[in-house]
């Protein structure tokens, strides 16, 4: 009779091991097959923008400082900016265009400047290094 009882224990114990393991990996094969059951998504190619509409803009120079008290920016230029030009600065929270009505070299006022110069010019708004200034 001991014998009986330990052997049915033992089924048991086995039926109940079974149990819990199937389950588990019935949930992983589940999981498994709905990753591999995904179809591809398929990129729609990008419409051309008509060229008429865009406009180019040529960088002319980087920000390398901002006086906050004078409202004036030193540009370091990469081609050649005059007064009455209109400019674009655009950085990371900067974004707006104005008409440059002065620039200066070392406190002396000029109408033009060449590339490699270091110029102050008077901004309208805040502006910070490495912002991108171009001509619109």
């Amino acid at each position: 009779m001991v014998l009986k009882k330990k052997k049915v224990i033992k089924k048991k114990l086995a039926k109940k091991k079974t149990v819990k393991k199937s389950p588990a990996k019935k949930r992983v094969v589940k999981i498994k097959q709905v990753k591999k059951a995904r179809p591809k998504l398929k990129t729609k190619p990008k419409a051309n923008k008509p060229a008429g509409k865009i406009k180019e803009e040529k960088l002319i120079g980087v920000i390398t400082h901002y006086f906050p008290h004078v409202q004036a920016a030193v540009i370091k230029l990469k081609a050649p900016l005059s007064a009455g030009d209109k400019i674009r600065i655009k950085g990371h929270t900067t974004d707006f265009t104005q008409v440059i009505t002065s620039m200066q070299i070392e406190h002396v006022n000029i109408t033009s400047a060449e590339p490699g110069q270091e110029i102050g010019l008077l901004v309208n708004s805040r502006v910070r290094q490495h912002d991108k200034v171009s001509k619109a």
